[in-house]
């Protein structure tokens, strides 16, 4: 069955609000969201393998020139880009059909979500 990674790119101030009270009902209620999305995968035969939340991008660490002499450590490189990858999930679905649906089902209410499948090599 194929692989099919799915991200969550959303705008991180949308969990951010001042009003607590807001926050965590809108939380609970995205929280909800992924475990119906989780749900309805399962019932339609394909399998959620891994998924993740990531924390706000404030904690992330960026990296240029990796593998080089000159790899330094340096500041948002995207300061102005305000939806951010919040997340993902890596789905086996039966064809690319499949995974579309599943896709659609993913919740980012304050943003989107992106597919692509899973480019597996051979082992040997």
């Amino acid at each position: 069955m194929p692989k099919y990674l799915i991200t969550i790119v959303e705008n991180e101030d949308a969990y951010t609000d001042t009003d607590t009270d807001t926050d965590d009902a809108d939380f609970g209620a995205v929280m909800q969201m992924h475990g119906d999305f989780a749900e309805s995968v399962a019932k339609a035969g394909g399998e959620v393998l891994g998924g993740e939340a990531l924390q706000p991008v404030p904690t992330a660490t960026f990296l240029r020139n990796t593998r080089t002499n000159d790899v330094a450590v340096v500041d948002n490189p995207l300061p102005d880009v305000k939806e951010v990858l919040g997340g993902y999930y890596l789905v086996n679905a039966k064809d690319d059909a499949q995974a579309l649906e599943f896709a659609k089902l993913c919740p980012a209410p304050a943003g989107y979500v992106e597919l692509r499948p899973v480019w597996e090599f051979d082992a040997s």
